[in-house]
């Protein structure tokens, strides 16, 4: 018998250690495939001059353009091979997404658990193909209308450019998903944090040496620096905060015993969307005014004056902004949580809240405060957002550190950080349940 409890304690330590391991090749595989993320930004494109092109944006770096360069992590600054980032499979996602609710044919899909999701991620990489190889081509015909930044324009030069673009795109979907199943935390959203906060060194000591230069002033900056403060530790506050429902159960026999009524809480986080309706706003924003930036001041009137509406601080750009955040955090909300299903699961088990009857009436009644928290939620993203925003337009410094970047950094920090306390809380209760069966064989 003692033999047999050594044998088991050698097991158990074993189990340990692999299981520590096997945490540690998690992270470093995350950290690698950020590593060869980050070098495919200092790639350029071939048959461009980067030293013209760097001149060109930073003329044109104060409006979209630049809101897109901080999503590709500096890659439209360098007009690397990634400069397209991992946007298009945003916007694909939205699109098939948007697609889900008025399609029965998508619908029936999703409904269809494990399966049917692997058809709507398919369908969703198919047309990231598609968005990809549209801004791609607009990218291509936008370098060759922008002076002399490309050596030999013509149709190799587009056809090459959209290749590779494209592909750098498809490589970044599937280097996330490889993230995601072999890693830590989600693979793109961490790709796209790994681009905001790798430019924020940049934009610190710019505005440093704005402030150096007399351009910008001491209690400014220090005011600057405040509000980033504030915004953070909002931002903490309110993905923490939740809305929790009392959910009671009744008391039920099992054989010749009765066991109590017990009771839980179902949680509803006061943002459930998360960082995903600034991302998308900003993916949409991103998606029509591709071509019209690079062709501003070359094409028709109403792409200058889209050109112009959509920069930062202008009322334009914040409107629709604005709206997009709003209908997203509704939208996204819908998605990820159904009161219906909620309400059908609670009532299986028995399960019911309070003062509510069970079934139509407790789904109308989750509804109903997931639709007021909702409302605090998307006003909530729209100060982080927006505020930031019209204060840095003003103020003339680097919007890397408005409240989109902030609340993307912050927000998927916590979620990367939660799933490795999570990981390592579920060995611990492995290791206490081991060490319990060592102790009963001991006895």
């Amino acid at each position: 018998m003692a033999s047999a409890a050594e044998q088991l304690a050698a097991n158990l330590n074993f189990s340990a250690f692999a299981k520590a391991d096997e945490l540690k090749k998690r992270i470093w595989f995350t950290l690698g495939a950020l590593l060869v993320y980050r070098l495919g930004t200092y790639v350029p494109l071939p048959g461009i001059d980067p030293n013209i092109w760097s001149q060109i944006f930073k003329s044109q770096a104060g409006g979209i353009l630049g809101m897109f360069n901080m999503f590709a992590g500096g890659g439209i600054n360098r007009m690397a091979i990634f400069a397209l980032n991992i946007m298009p499979y945003i916007s694909a996602s939205i699109i098939l997404q948007l697609l889900t609710t008025v399609s029965p044919q998508l619908e029936a899909l999703k409904k269809e658990g494990e399966s049917g999701r692997k058809v709507i991620n398919q369908y969703t990489r198919y047309l990231t193909v598609v968005l990809a190889t549209f801004q791609a081509y607009g990218i291509a015909v936008g370098l060759e209308g922008a002076g002399n930044v490309v050596s030999d324009p013509g149709m190799f030069f587009r056809l090459s450019t959209t290749i590779t673009l494209v592909g750098g795109t498809m490589f970044l979907m599937w280097l996330g998903e490889q993230i995601t199943s072999r890693g830590i935390g989600n693979g793109i959203s961490l790709i796209i944090m790994a681009g905001i906060v790798a430019e924020l060194p940049s934009a610190i000591a710019g505005t440093l040496e704005l402030g150096r230069q007399g351009a910008l002033s001491t209690v400014l900056i220090l005011a600057i620096i405040l509000m980033a403060v504030a915004v953070i530790a909002l931002i903490v506050f309110v993905e923490r905060a939740q809305r929790r429902l009392l959910i009671q159960y009744p008391k039920r026999q099992v054989g010749n015993k009765m066991f109590e009524g017990q009771s839980s809480h179902l949680p509803l986080k006061l943002n459930t969307a998360g960082v995903i309706p600034p991302i998308f706003a900003s993916s949409l924003l991103l998606l029509p005014t591709t071509i019209a930036q690079f062709n501003a001041g070359k094409g028709p009137e109403w792409f200058q004056w889209l050109t112009t509406q959509l920069s930062h601080g202008r009322p334009l750009f914040l409107f629709l902004y604005l709206g997009m955040i709003v209908f997203f955090a509704f939208f996204y909300t819908a998605i990820v949580f159904n009161p219906t299903e909620t309400a059908d699961n609670l009532k299986k088990h028995g399960g019911f809240i309070p003062g509510i009857r069970p079934g139509e009436r407790t789904a109308e009644y989750i509804d109903y405060v997931l639709s007021r928290i909702t409302v605090v939620g998307a006003i909530y993203l729209a100060i982080v957002c927006l505020v930031p925003e019209i204060l840095i337009s003003y103020a003339s410094v680097p919007f890397y550190l408005g409240g989109t970047s902030l609340l993307i950094v912050v927000s998927v920090t916590m979620d990367t950080v939660a799933q490795v306390q999570g990981y390592l809380l579920a060995h611990q209760y492995e290791g206490l349940i081991r060490k319990s069966k060592l102790r009963g064989r001991r006895k």
